[in-house]
């Protein structure tokens, strides 16, 4: 008994252990990416994080370009101008760190993934491993499309839209640098989150929460929903701009469903064969 103890003990050590080594390298990993983000502050700032406000933006460029093709005028979006000012002695500097950090964030998630995943394998059966196969890339693609969905897209609008909403002409809008940052850094990681909504599905169908039916059935809740956030993300009077947000994450809902009765209709199968047996 003893020796079963003990052998006991030393493999759930060893399981920190490597616990521990995967939360280290991803550590080291965002910190390598942050400090790196951290050095190159003029491209990080100047040319990525400040870049929506500004009327050469790729977003509102492509916009105006669209609006020229479909004669719809207020496609073209013209920026509103306010000034992004620091009132916080330490407030640029700590700005500057918190971006290096989520920069750093976002660089290593590929890497950091990975680590999970090197974790969580041993403790898998060779079916489980092989349907997983790909799920790092796949995991990976999703958070960076996400990302990228909400730089190019989600972020200008949002910063258009409530960098010049005023409430009277006697009110200007000096927007504070942490405000700013913290706007498009939230948005910006919510986004990367909700694109992770296959994998959630895929999840909560493996383990019987949740069937192609239950999404079926909320299907028009849903996009009532989705419609309501694009709303809000996008205020503009034209429906066009709204749909260029709602558009997207609906088709990432419906290939959830999908996903998940391909997953629901492998759980049937294997479970008819088991019966039969």
């Amino acid at each position: 008994m003893t020796k079963k103890n003990d052998l006991y003990e030393m493999s759930f050590w060893e399981h920190l252990d490597e616990l521990r080594s995967t939360l280290i390298w991803s550590v080291v990993a965002i910190a390598v990416c942050a400090v790196v983000a951290f050095i190159f502050k003029e491209i990080l700032f100047d040319h990525i994080l400040l870049a929506p406000k500004e009327k050469s933006f790729i977003t509102y460029r492509l916009l105006c370009k669209l609006a020229d093709v479909t004669s719809m005028k207020s496609l073209c979006i013209d920026p509103s101008s306010f000034q992004i000012i620091n009132i916080n002695l330490a407030g640029q500097f700590m700005s500057h760190m918190t971006i290096s950090f989520v920069a750093g964030l976002i660089v290593a998630m590929p890497f950091v993934v990975f680590q999970f995943w090197r974790f969580i394998k041993p403790g898998l059966t060779p079916v489980e491993v092989q349907n997983a196969r790909g799920g790092v890339l796949v995991i990976s693609l999703l958070f960076l499309t996400g990302i990228l969905f909400s730089y190019f897209i989600v972020v200008p609008l949002m910063v258009n839209f409530l960098g010049g909403y005023q409430v009277s002409e006697m009110v200007t809008n000096q927007i504070a640098l942490s405000s700013y940052t913290g706007s498009v850094t939230m948005m910006t990681l919510l986004m990367g989150l909700l694109f992770e909504l296959p994998i959630v599905v895929i999840f909560l169908t493996k383990v019987g929460l949740i069937t192609p039916v239950y999404l079926k059935k909320y299907r028009k809740h849903t996009l009532i929903a989705i419609l309501i956030i694009s709303g809000i993300i996008t205020p503009s009077p034209d429906i066009f701009s709204q749909l260029i947000v709602a558009i997207p994450l609906y088709i990432l809902f419906e290939f959830s469903v999908g996903v998940s009765g391909r997953i629901y209709a492998r759980k049937q199968l294997s479970m008819a064969e088991t019966n039969n047996f």
